[in-house]
């Protein structure tokens, strides 16, 4: 049996006035995922426990199986692991954002324009990172450059009790209410005012104003932990797995887990990305003999940040057709196989930022045609089943055929 997992990141949603109070899953001519839903088990799912935040972190470690409250350690290890960078048991990894913020006045006083700079290019990025590290990089505090906006801060031996707010939960949004509190809050908002002051006149910046495009005007830190241990994906299921992302992220939980994670040329993490490519990559796992396969993709949850609301039905649209139609021709000539679908968290549209309510699921089997008098697949419709996996690990059991299931 190949086991296949199509995760639309934040592809959930409330129902949007401009869609004519349809979500984007109701509005998204999807045709495949619908079929798999008719013939399928289609239910909810709640992925993101109580008193933890409804992150991507969080609710991916739940899908693949893995209860966030006993493994969850913060964000920016496990994106940390990712970049390759070996982190000490007492290390403390920081995400690093590369941000746009608005010009005038005081630090304090300015506005959040923009979390991913207008979604900077690598090599700019690295430029802007590289040059935080000569600044303010010491034996302690080391920047590392990543992909795009995303980037690492690892303090040795750091601390733990920041209080620190994601810059994507206040794009558009004064700042001066979500800086930095609590243990080391005054030295890591010095260093993200030192950045600025860094940044605002480097000649990337000079040159992206020049084009009319934001500039990366300061780093903003967040999510901070040490490395998780997580059991490896094999151990627990007794299955050889891989990852297929574009974001540091996914990538990191895979590679704790011990999955391979697999790169795909013109994977940009946005509605840009190469569908196909990590549909075909997928099959090429599959073919070589692994068991299970991850396949991730981002563009719902980017375009539900930035309130786009056609962009977030499209994304889905072609996650229907490259994704999911791509694997299920690749497929036919491979056996018995099991494919699920679903979000890791909604991000509405009307808000910009992750919530933590139940998202539907379904989960198809070759050969095995359950039939049901279903629409298709959405949130009402996995509402209306009745079905309901309360703790989002579990669902992962169900799906594999597990016991206790």
């Amino acid at each position: 049996m190949k086991y296949i997992v199509v995760l639309g990141d934040g592809m959930a949603d409330f129902p949007v006035p401009e869609l004519g109070g349809k979500t984007p899953l109701q509005a998204a001519r999807k045709p495949r995922i619908d079929a798999l839903a008719r013939k399928g088990e289609v239910g909810m799912v709640k992925t993101v426990p109580a008193g933890l935040s409804p992150a991507s972190d969080v609710a991916n470690l739940s899908v693949m199986g893995y209860d966030p409250a006993k493994y969850y350690t913060g964000r920016s290890p496990i994106e940390a692991v990712s970049m390759g960078i070996e982190l000490a048991p007492t290390d403390v990894a920081f995400r690093c954002n590369v941000v746009a913020l608005s010009e005038e006045g005081a630090y304090e006083d300015r506005v959040m324009l923009d979390y991913s700079s207008g979604e900077i290019g690598s090599d700019e990025a690295r430029t802007l990172v590289e040059e935080v590290q000569r600044r303010l990089g010491t034996e302690v505090l080391a920047f590392h450059p990543g992909v795009s906006y995303r980037h690492c801060m690892v303090f040795k031996g750091g601390p733990l009790g920041c209080e620190l707010t994601p810059p994507h939960d206040i794009t558009n949004r004064p700042i001066a209410s979500h800086l930095p509190k609590g243990e080391a809050g005054p030295e890591i908002l010095a260093l993200m005012k030192e950045s600025s002051r860094i940044l605002e006149g480097h000649p990337v910046n000079r040159a992206r104003k020049a084009r009319g495009e934001l500039p990366a005007n300061s780093i903003w830190l967040w999510g901070q932990g040490r490395k998780p241990a997580i059991p490896s994906f094999a151990e627990r299921y007794s299955l050889k797995g891989s990852v297929i992302s574009a974001v540091d992220l996914i990538k990191g939980l895979g590679l704790c887990a011990r999955m391979r994670s697999i790169d795909v040329e013109g994977a940009t993490g946005t509605i840009t990305t190469n569908f196909a490519g990590k549909a075909r990559a997928a099959l090429r796992e599959l073919e070589g003999g692994q068991d299970f396969v991850y396949v991730h993709i981002e563009a719902p949850d980017e375009c539900g940040h930035h309130n786009q609301v056609a962009d977030k039905v499209r994304s889905i649209e072609l996650i229907d057709e490259l994704v999911v139609g791509t694997l299920l021709d690749g497929l036919e000539g491979m056996g018995p196989y099991r494919i699920m679908v679903l979000p890791d968290h909604p991000t509405p549209l009307s808000l910009g930022s992750h919530v933590s309510d139940p998202v539907p699921f379904l989960i198809h089997e070759r050969g095995k045609e359950l039939g049901s008098s279903l629409a298709g697949y959405d949130e009402a419709e996995g509402a209306r089943t009745g079905l309901f996996v309360a703790r989002g690990h579990e669902l992962m059991d169900r799906f594999l055929q597990r016991r206790g299931a």
